[in-house]
């Protein structure tokens, strides 16, 4: 069954004296290739987007047109990214906070609070609530999930030109039986995440 978010955990803000606030979510966690992506999303209560929902629920066309809407009707919207290398430095969840971070602070308009999915996020000078699974329940967090996902897709697209027979444009770095076969026939590449266990594996032998 889908799942539509609603905005309950934005008004509990309101209720608690906040004016300002951002959803944050990331993408790209699982992937063995690619940089990891995060967006941050100030959404208007009345922005009138009903058909927003967990990204992973929609089609790729679904989220293109959404995220076209919530860039045109969000008070501020922002992406921020971690490279390979910094997620191979940091580990994968420490890379995720940085992409994380970095978009809440391209926002042009910053919160005073934000609702992060899943994950209180380390480092922030304003307040953070988790929610679980808010991708699925909380609208703002749900909008920047979308807008993330096609932002890191559009990246994937870009470098399937540069990194051509591994099926980047089409599994956009996650290890799908397709991509596997192309890394056991090609190698990795510098786009590969070394400290992933398949990819350590393939770099060992």
């Amino acid at each position: 069954m889908v799942v539509f978010p609603s905005f309950k955990h934005e008004r509990a803000l309101i209720a608690d004296g906040f004016s300002v606030f951002a959803g944050v979510d990331e993408v790209g966690c699982g992937c063995l290739a690619g940089p990891v992506y995060a967006g941050a999303v100030i959404l208007p209560l009345d922005s009138r987007l009903g058909l927003i929902r967990d990204s992973k629920t929609l089609s790729e066309d679904q989220r293109e047109k959404l995220a076209g809407k919530i860039r045109e009707r969000a008070t501020s919207w922002a992406i921020g990214s971690a490279s390979v290398e910094e997620i191979d430095v940091l580990n994968i969840r420490q890379a995720a906070f940085l992409a994380m971070r970095r978009a809440i602070e391209s926002l042009a308009i910053q919160p005073e609070a934000v609702l992060s999915d899943g994950f209180m996020i380390p480092g922030l000078s304003i307040p953070c609530r988790r929610v679980i699974k808010g991708d699925r329940y909380v609208k703002s967090i749900a909008a920047a999930s979308i807008i993330a996902k096609v932002a890191r897709d559009e990246e994937m697209d870009r470098l399937e030109d540069a990194y051509p027979g591994y099926g980047l444009a089409q599994h956009k770095g996650y290890g799908t039986k397709t991509h596997q076969l192309a890394l056991k026939k090609l190698g990795p590449t510098d786009i590969h995440r070394k400290s992933y266990a398949p990819i350590k594996l393939l770099l060992n032998h």
